[in-house]
């Protein structure tokens, strides 16, 4: 008896601890004018750089259209936590809660990123709704039509005539890839939150890859920044016209940023380049300030140019790996660059192991090497990988006297 109330005991304390805190705010969310929901701001925040969020964590409302437009896994990574990333500096963590976006739907965000019908194409899509269904009704065709022609006006990329040549999709590229909402809430007196902030990031392509037939050969347009910029700042009007007519949306700040990616193939991320705030009620964006963000790979041609030092610290590091473990092939670096100052360098590392013991050897020798190599005011990660399987990682915050290990069991 005295073993199953031990065990009773213990299984309670498990299931308290997984629950949310008592300490945690129960807040009231008006959803409309109709409808309250409760929910839970957790009193736990890892720092005062991060966000709480409202629990249960609701997913945008547009949740997945994001892997479908964009080519390379790397940038949707980097265009969600950057839009946060610069969200902290108009939206105080200390002060607002995080939400994805709630505003910005799932068929709405499909409507906006697909190409604009010519005449042609609208008057062969009507012919082949009737042909599809003959019992339609002149009054459902008519209707049909007009939501064909009211979708093909809400497109943000320009239209291409039926021969989709290759002059054709050069001079007319799909420029808008994808456009992503965040959004901040305050709480207040009386326990209930209400939207005070939304950040919008609109995605931008510097390659346009086509084909102009099925399973032919595929081609790459380069897109230059200049164009790139032109048309984000024109989408990006556009896109706070009809933010602006939403309810609840009219009176809000936003900030808009505009994202350039990098090509699908790419081993590093693109990056934001531009940014603008607009106030409460609004209706037009004012100056854009340019954002000197970059992701550099190491070695590359790029990193030798821009960044000598820092290349050059990434291969004497991969001699000293290869000094301890010679069947090494090369040490992967990615840096983060704001106003060409190193914010965060992550290194991967790539190993065949046999054993349990050499993970823990290799590591010991490797955190060995961060320690005396690598200096202290920027954040390093270094990944130790076998076969694809994290084994183990080193991480260190800038300005931290000793780096983090963690050596995986499994």
């Amino acid at each position: 008896m005295n073993k199953i109330i031990v065990w009773l005991l213990g299984t309670l304390l498990v299931l308290t601890s997984c629950s949310p805190s008592i300490n945690d705010d129960e807040v009231v969310k008006q959803e409309d004018e109709s409808e309250e929901n409760t929910s839970i701001v957790s009193s736990n925040q890892f720092s005062k750089e991060e966000y709480r969020t409202i629990l249960p964590y609701r997913p945008s409302a547009s949740r997945g259209v994001i892997v479908n437009q964009m080519g390379n896994r790397l940038d949707i990574d980097e265009m969600e936590q950057g839009l946060r990333r610069l969200s902290k500096e108009y939206y105080d963590p200390e002060k607002y809660f995080f939400e994805e976006g709630q505003y910005l739907e799932e068929d709405m965000m499909y409507n906006w990123l697909d190409r604009e019908m010519t005449e042609k194409q609208i008057v062969d899509t009507v012919a082949n709704f009737k042909e599809s269904y003959p019992e339609a009704t002149e009054k459902q065709i008519e209707s049909k039509e007009e939501e064909i022609r009211y979708e093909s006006s809400l497109a943000f990329n320009p239209s291409i005539k039926d021969d989709g040549s290759k002059k054709q999709q050069e001079n007319n590229p799909k420029y808008l890839t994808h456009i992503l909402e965040q959004n901040f809430l305050k709480k207040n007196e009386d326990n209930s939150v209400e939207l005070v902030g939304m950040s919008i990031g609109i995605a931008m392509k510097s390659i346009y890859t086509f084909q102009t037939e099925i399973g032919g050969t595929s081609y790459h347009h380069e897109i230059p920044k200049s164009m790139m910029l032109k048309k984000g700042k024109e989408i990006a009007q556009t896109v706070l016209e009809r933010v602006r007519k939403m309810d609840g949306l009219a009176e809000i700040p936003i900030l808009i940023t505009l994202y350039r990616e990098e090509d699908q193939g790419s081993p590093v991320s693109g990056s934001y380049v531009a940014k603008t705030g607009v106030k409460g009620s609004d209706m037009t964006i004012g100056e854009w300030e340019t954002v000197n963000e970059e992701n550099i790979l190491f070695p590359s041609d790029e990193g030798k140019e821009k960044y000598y030092d820092h290349q050059q610290l990434v291969q004497n590091f991969g001699t000293r790996i290869e000094e301890f473990f010679p069947n090494y092939v090369g040490v992967i670096g990615e840096g983060f660059y704001k106003n060409e100052e190193l914010k965060k360098l992550t290194l991967e590392i790539p190993l065949e192991f046999y054993g349990k013991g050499e993970v823990i050897g290799f590591t010991q020798y490797t955190y060995q090497l961060v320690k005396e190599m690598f200096s202290d005011y920027y954040d390093l990660e270094v990944k130790i990988k076998s076969n694809n399987k994290m084994e183990s990682i080193i991480y260190r915050e800038a300005g931290a006297d000793e780096p983090t290990v963690h050596i995986f069991d499994k």
